[in-house]
């Protein structure tokens, strides 16, 4: 079963970066966010992220999102930074807001499933921002096999995945809700899923811009 490390509070040095060496090793975690527990690997590491796939039962043809602690982690995750993902970014991370940008040619097909994009959204969990300053951007998933609720706890994912998992990061039972919204701002902007950020939000910040969503 994967081990399990108990956090109350922000996680300490030691803490974190024993989770980073974990990760830096290909290791598979399951981290606490703003809604579900998720499973955290290497966003650059490409055998990682299949494991991932392999344990989540995930689709070749789907890409699986990013998180990230700050701004500066995005720049090695795409290529571009179009003007709606600027203000998109500027109004709404971190918070529960998934952008889909171009993908740097540095990250794996496997993290991206050929799309050539990549959904990345900033995280508010200060237990995960605290671990991703340390681990650097990791995947973001929902821990939990497709098709399958996702977890709100750690027990959750120890019962479900814990054979499969090298560690579960149990920072107490998260909020559960509904799943980030997500934006594509790729091309046309699209609103793919509706979560805690709503469509007339989205769409009143771009219009302020002269920008507007096209589903």
């Amino acid at each position: 079963m994967a081990t399990m490390l108990t956090v109350r509070g922000e996680p300490s040095d030691r803490m974190a970066e024993h989770v980073a060496q974990l990760v830096r090793r290909g290791g598979l975690v399951a981290i606490p966010t703003e809604s579900f527990y998720a499973l955290g690997a290497a966003a650059l590491d490409a055998a990682a992220v299949r494991r991932v796939r392999a344990i989540k039962g995930r689709a070749d043809g789907k890409p699986i999102l990013v998180v990230i602690s700050d701004r500066a982690q995005l720049d090695p995750l795409v290529a571009e930074i179009t003007p709606a993902a600027s203000l998109l970014i500027t109004q709404f991370w971190p918070g529960p807001l998934t952008i889909i940008f171009p993908a740097s040619p540095l990250l794996p097909d496997v993290l991206t499933a050929g799309t050539g994009t990549v959904g990345v959204r900033q995280t508010a969990d200060a237990v995960l921002v605290r671990l991703l300053r340390q681990t650097g951007p990791l995947t973001g998933t929902s821990a939990n096999r497709s098709g399958q609720p996702p977890a709100r706890s750690a027990e959750e994912v120890q019962a479900s995945l814990g054979s499969e998992l090298d560690m579960i990061v149990d920072a107490g039972p998260t909020s559960g809700g509904p799943p980030s919204t997500i934006i594509d701002a790729v091309g046309p902007i699209r609103l793919l899923r509706e979560g805690p950020i709503s469509r007339q939000q989205i769409a009143a910040v771009l219009a302020q811009s002269g920008m507007s969503l096209v589903s």
